[in-house]
């Protein structure tokens, strides 16, 4: 049999002691020994005696299959018989382990200290508990100061735990984790200032804040007190598990509640935003909120001001921001106005443009043809852009010279390209008229150097009315045949050509009354 002499070397002193020691050892006790080598189902143990022992080496196996002991290291075993087969005593390292540990367990529960421990296994009525070879059990109303929404979510943790009653006898041994945590929290609260900074864990997140664990106790962060700036949700800012600094706001010790504030960490942004933008200030920033009347736009951390819906575009048939708009778009605005006790900042983006109004009173006079498309259509005219963001409107009086328009969508749609006449420009209201019409001659314009009372023509009947029928006599000129003409006579038809005399002009009236022409 090989002796631990063999194996060791230089370690004749160190034997010797473990001999003397040795003397009066009996089975059922616990001894010292060192371990001499490590096979595939056994660690071989000298002890002193005159035959090594051996021990199991699952004893030595951790849970992830690493063997925890080296050849030379010192191990306490349990001697269970002095011979056994194969001429080996009969050791222990997992019975030595468990005795000592019910040793921990009675100090720790005579001082009133801690013990660790991992939670194994759910047991009716809580939890067991791995105290290092001895199974402890763990009430599920002890387990936390909260009721646990996850219990399977505990198994294989491990946690300091109070020793509440402890039997060795009958091996029963119950712990407590809330007793710890009530300690802490106690401690935690006696501490606590308000303006203290301290460190804590995001333990969970909800709609309107997030709770962060101190070291036994939580203390709510509420989404306003999370940034300077706009907050959607607290998730997009932490996470749960996510170690954080935050200042304490306030303590309530006999409620037992912590308000804690993460963006007073920082100054405040709004202090001296007179100073940093005053009125007229270009900045750039980035677009962070679209509503029904603006969108708003972030020009700093945390501070954040509104570009009402009529500061966006100097064009006026913007229905909604969000056709001109996403959050997230970077763009540069003008500041207005700023009022930093109010916390509030009036911002545009057409501003930081050139007016396109000026544009057309330096490029257009009136009288000149333009062209552009139809942007909307209405019953009282058709809107044509000149330029972007300036429209004109061309009345539909202005449309033709000769012809009745109903209603504009008969004769255009949106998006044709259409000329025009600039009939009037007014830059102060910013209006623009338009027309159409004026492309053309105006019949009317010399009518009476081409027509007198008297003289005889032929005309084309465009329309029958109870009171007569309208003749044109040429393109854009038309007369009244009043219904008494056809009294003698059946009336003519719509297209129908004949001959007439003119009775009367009024160029200004733009009227012309006619008579049928008879033969004979």
């Amino acid at each position: 049999m090989i002796r631990g002499e063999e194996i060791i070397e230089g370690s004749e002193k160190d034997l010797e002691e473990l001999y003397r020691s040795i003397e009066g050892i009996e089975e059922g006790e616990i001894v010292k020994g060192r371990v001499l080598s490590i096979g595939d189902d056994y660690v071989i143990v000298d002890i002193g005696y005159k035959s090594e022992g051996r021990v199991p080496v699952r004893e030595f196996t951790d849970e992830d299959g690493t063997i925890g002991v080296s050849v030379g290291d010192e191990v306490e075993v349990f001697l269970e018989r002095k011979e056994g087969k194969e001429g080996f005593a009969i050791l222990s390292r997992a019975k030595a382990e468990r005795i000592r540990m019910w040793d921990t367990l009675e100090a720790v529960f005579r001082d009133g200290g801690t013990v660790r421990g991992r939670i194994t296994q759910r047991v009716k009525g809580g939890f067991s508990v791995d105290l290092r070879g001895v199974s402890g059990f763990l009430p599920g109303s002890l387990v936390d100061m909260r009721p646990v929404a996850n219990k399977d979510a505990l198994i294989g943790k491990t946690f300091e735990f109070k020793v509440l009653k402890l039997d060795r006898r009958r091996g029963s041994v119950v712990l407590s984790r809330k007793a710890i945590l009530e300690e802490r929290k106690e401690r935690l609260l006696a501490s606590l200032e308000e303006g203290q900074v301290v460190e804590g864990v995001v333990k969970n997140i909800t709609d309107y804040g997030a709770f962060i664990d101190l070291g036994g106790l939580d203390g709510l962060l509420h989404v306003n007190d999370i940034s300077w700036g706009r907050v959607s949700h607290p998730s997009k800012f932490l996470a749960p598990g996510d170690r954080v600094r935050v200042k304490v706001l306030k303590c309530d010790r006999e409620r037992e509640r912590v308000s804690l504030g993460l963006k007073q960490l920082k100054p405040d942004p709004w202090i001296g935003i007179e100073e940093r933008y005053p009125p007229g200030t270009r900045v750039k920033g980035r677009i962070t909120g679209i509503a029904d009347y603006g969108v708003f736009v972030e020009i700093e951390e945390g501070v954040e001001g509104l570009v009402h819906l009529s500061e966006l575009s100097w064009s006026k048939r913007i229905k909604h921001p969000s056709h001109v708009a996403s959050v997230g778009d970077e763009v540069e605005v003008m500041v207005l106005s700023v009022d930093g006790k109010e916390r509030r900042l009036s911002l545009s983006i057409k501003q930081t443009r050139p007016n396109p109004w000026d544009v057309v009173a330096e490029r257009y006079r009136k009288g000149d043809v333009i062209e552009g498309k139809v942007t909307s259509i209405v019953d009282f005219g058709i809107f044509v852009e000149v330029e972007e963001g300036v429209e004109g409107l061309v009345h539909i009086s202005d449309i033709s010279w000769d012809k009745e328009v109903e209603h504009p969508s008969r004769l255009f749609k949106v998006g044709d390209e259409v000329s025009a006449v600039i009939l009037n420009i007014d830059r102060k209201n910013e209006r623009l008229s338009l027309g159409m019409k004026q492309l053309v001659h105006d019949p009317w314009r010399d009518v009476e150097g081409r027509y007198r009372p008297g003289m005889v023509v032929e005309g084309r009947v465009t329309n029958l009315t109870d009171f007569g029928a309208f003749v044109e006599v040429e393109p854009g000129l038309e007369g009244l045949v009043h219904i008494s003409e056809f009294r003698r006579e059946p009336p003519p038809q719509v297209g129908e050509r004949i001959r007439v005399e003119i009775l009367n002009i009024d160029p200004e009236e733009r009227k012309m009354g006619l008579g049928i022409k008879r033969e004979g």
